[in-house]
C-alpha cells in the first residue's frame, strides 16, 4: 500500500496532464510512496494517442492509465480512478494545475497531526503569481439568493472571507475541487463522488457529507499549487446550463424540495428580467422554465 494515490482526469487536454504530472514527480519527497492513476474521460483519440506516446516517452513510475469509452464526468472519472488505487490517502487533483511545493507530503502530514479534519486543500495561484480564491460556504438557499458577502459579513467565524490569503490553517465549508486530499478510509465513509452529478459542485457535496459524520474541511496554506481554471473545460453554454443543474440537485439533496423551489423560483426571476437584455442568458431561463433537471445534464446528451 503506498501513503497517497494521486487521481487525474484527462478531457482532451493531454497537454495539462503531463505538465501536472511532471510537477507531482519533481516536486513530492522520497519520504513519502505515491501512485498516479490516470483516468482519460473518453478524449478525442488523438489526444489520446498524444496521451499514451508521452507517458511512454517520460517513463512516470508506478502510474496506471485507465481508458473510459463514455465521458463519466468529474465523480465518475475520479471514481473509476479511485477504484483502482492502493493507499492510505487520497489527493484528487486537476490535470490544468502544477504543485508548486511538496504538497502531498505537507498534506499528508497535516492530516496526519490532525485526524479530525475530514478532507484538506491546498493555496491556489494563478500563473503570473496571484492568489486564487482556494475555499467557499456551501451552496445554500441563503448564500444563492442573499450572497456570499452576506454570509461573511453575518458570521466570519463560520464563513471566513474567501478573498484573503492566509497565513495558516483554517477550517472552512469546502474546498475547491482541483485539489482534494483526505484519507481514503473518510472517503469510503462518506459514499465517495456522487457520480449523479456530471460536472461541478462535486466538491461541496462531497464535503456536507465528511462534515455530517464529524470531518470538516481545512485550508491547509502552506501547500500551494498552480490552477489553470478552464485548461480543462471550456466555457460553454452546455457548462453554464450544468452548473444550474447541479447546484439544484445539490440544493435539493441537502435543503430539500422546497428549498429547491425556493432557488429555481429565485434564478427564474433573475434570468427573466437578464434574458430582456441578454438574449445568451434565454437558453438558460428555459432549462429553468422546464426545472432544471438532472436529465437535462450532459451525462445524458452523449
Amino acid at each position: 500500500m503506498k501513503d497517497v494515490a494521486v487521481i487525474l482526469i484527462n478531457y482532451n487536454s493531454s497537454n495539462h496532464s503531463i505538465n501536472c504530472l511532471k510537477s507531482i514527480y519533481e516536486k513530492t519527497s522520497d519520504a513519502i510512496s505515491f501512485e498516479v492513476i490516470i483516468t482519460d474521460n473518453n478524449s478525442e483519440i488523438t489526444d489520446f494517442q498524444n496521451l499514451e506516446k508521452q507517458l511512454r516517452l517520460h517513463n512516470f513510475p508506478n502510474l496506471t492509465l485507465i481508458r473510459n469509452t463514455t465521458n463519466t464526468g468529474f465523480g465518475g472519472g475520479n471514481m473509476t480512478g479511485f477504484e483502482k488505487s492502493n493507499a492510505k490517502y487520497i489527493c484528487f487533483l486537476n490535470n490544468d494545475t502544477i504543485l508548486l511545493n511538496d504538497c502531498l507530503s505537507i498534506l499528508k502530514n497535516y492530516l496526519d497531526e490532525h485526524p479530525q479534519v475530514g478532507i484538506a486543500g491546498a493555496q491556489a495561484y494563478t500563473a503570473d503569481g496571484s492568489f486564487l480564491i482556494s475555499l467557499d460556504h456551501f451552496a445554500s438557499p441563503t448564500r444563492e439568493i442573499l450572497g456570499r458577502k452576506f454570509l461573511e459579513l453575518s458570521n466570519s467565524k463560520k464563513y471566513p472571507k474567501r478573498k484573503k490569503l492566509y497565513s495558516k490553517p483554517l477550517q472552512v465549508n469546502f474546498v475547491p475541487g482541483s485539489l482534494l486530499f483526505l484519507k481514503t478510509e473518510d472517503f469510503l465513509q462518506s459514499g465517495g463522488f456522487d457520480t449523479n452529478i456530471f460536472l461541478y459542485y462535486e466538491e461541496t457535496d462531497l464535503c456536507i457529507r465528511l462534515l455530517k459524520i464529524g470531518k470538516p474541511a481545512y485550508l491547509v496554506p502552506d501547500a500551494k499549487f498552480m490552477h489553470f481554471h478552464g485548461g480543462s473545460t471550456e466555457r460553454s453554454l452546455a457548462i453554464k446550463k450544468e452548473l444550474k443543474i447541479s447546484l439544484l440537485y445539490v440544493i435539493n439533496k441537502h435543503y430539500g424540495k422546497f428549498s429547491r423551489q425556493i432557488v429555481l423560483l429565485f434564478l427564474i426571476q433573475k434570468y427573466f428580467f437578464s434574458s430582456i437584455f441578454k438574449s445568451k442568458n434565454r437558453p438558460i431561463l428555459a432549462l429553468l422554465l422546464k426545472g432544471a433537471p438532472i436529465t437535462e445534464s450532459m451525462k445524458y446528451k452523449q
